[in-house]
């Protein structure tokens, strides 16, 4: 099945958003038949060296057919921030948070740090950075960037680029409370498995539509945090990259 699906609208559409629950979307398949990224790949260094060096591969989701009343795309980035805790806790994990219900967009949904390109920005890490310290506090001092995942076109005719870095110890976060309704960590050998990974389908405005979703459950709460859409499709991207021979 393949989740390349964004067309460039050619009408104004008739919905700003698509306005169904994702959690009651059927499973269409998991892939267990698929290798997980191993433990050691996922260490710094191996990461360091990945992106330094990386492999001939090819990006499994790249664009969504478009929800948008705008007829050109614009620029942003987010922050794909794998956090390192030091060596007696030498397991990374994803930094993500949650968007506030007053949001105008995405309203309540799982998200990478990130936004809209300004002017000033100098390049895609810059843009990322800058809204990662807007939104979480994060300072650029704890930041390692490695590199970039190849660009991702949403519904809402934004062509994302996935900016990933290293979150080196000692770093703080505040959430601006506008944006933000709660920061979380998940494991990034979780989200690296891809038995993790469910895929979705549902028709909507005469479309099929499909995703990715990876539901994390976490222990220490007892909450779920359900990852899909352009995040799902970022991390899935990811895998792919990781996983690559």
């Amino acid at each position: 099945m393949s989740l390349n699906t964004w067309q460039t609208p050619k009408e104004p559409s008739h919905s700003a958003t698509p306005n169904f629950d994702p959690r009651q979307i059927p499973v269409v398949g998991v892939d267990t038949h698929l290798p997980a990224v191993n433990s050691e790949s996922l260490l710094p260094n191996a990461l360091q060296q990945r992106f330094a060096n990386p492999p001939n591969w090819t990006p499994e989701v790249v664009f969504e057919k478009s929800y948008s009343n705008r007829t050109e795309a614009a620029n942003a980035s987010v922050l794909v921030p794998i956090v390192l805790r030091g060596p007696l806790h030498d397991q990374p994990t994803v930094l993500l948070t949650q968007r506030t219900a007053r949001m105008s967009t995405h309203s309540g949904q799982i998200a990478l740090p990130g936004g809209k390109s300004d002017p000033s920005d100098t390049d895609a890490a810059a843009t990322a950075l800058r809204e990662a310290h807007e939104e979480i506090g994060l300072e650029t001092e704890f930041v390692q960037v490695l590199g970039h995942l190849p660009t991702y076109l949403t519904g809402s005719a934004f062509v994302i680029t996935p900016v990933v870095a290293l979150i080196h110890p000692g770093f703080t976060l505040m959430a601006n409370p506008v944006e933000v309704e709660e920061i979380f960590e998940v494991p990034l050998e979780f989200l690296m498995n891809p038995s993790n990974h469910r895929r979705h389908e549902v028709r909507w405005q005469d479309t099929t539509r499909q995703w990715f979703s990876m539901p994390y459950h976490d222990l220490n709460t007892g909450k779920e945090h359900f990852i899909w859409g352009v995040t799902a499709g970022i991390l899935r991207n990811l895998y792919r990259f990781l996983v690559a021979r």
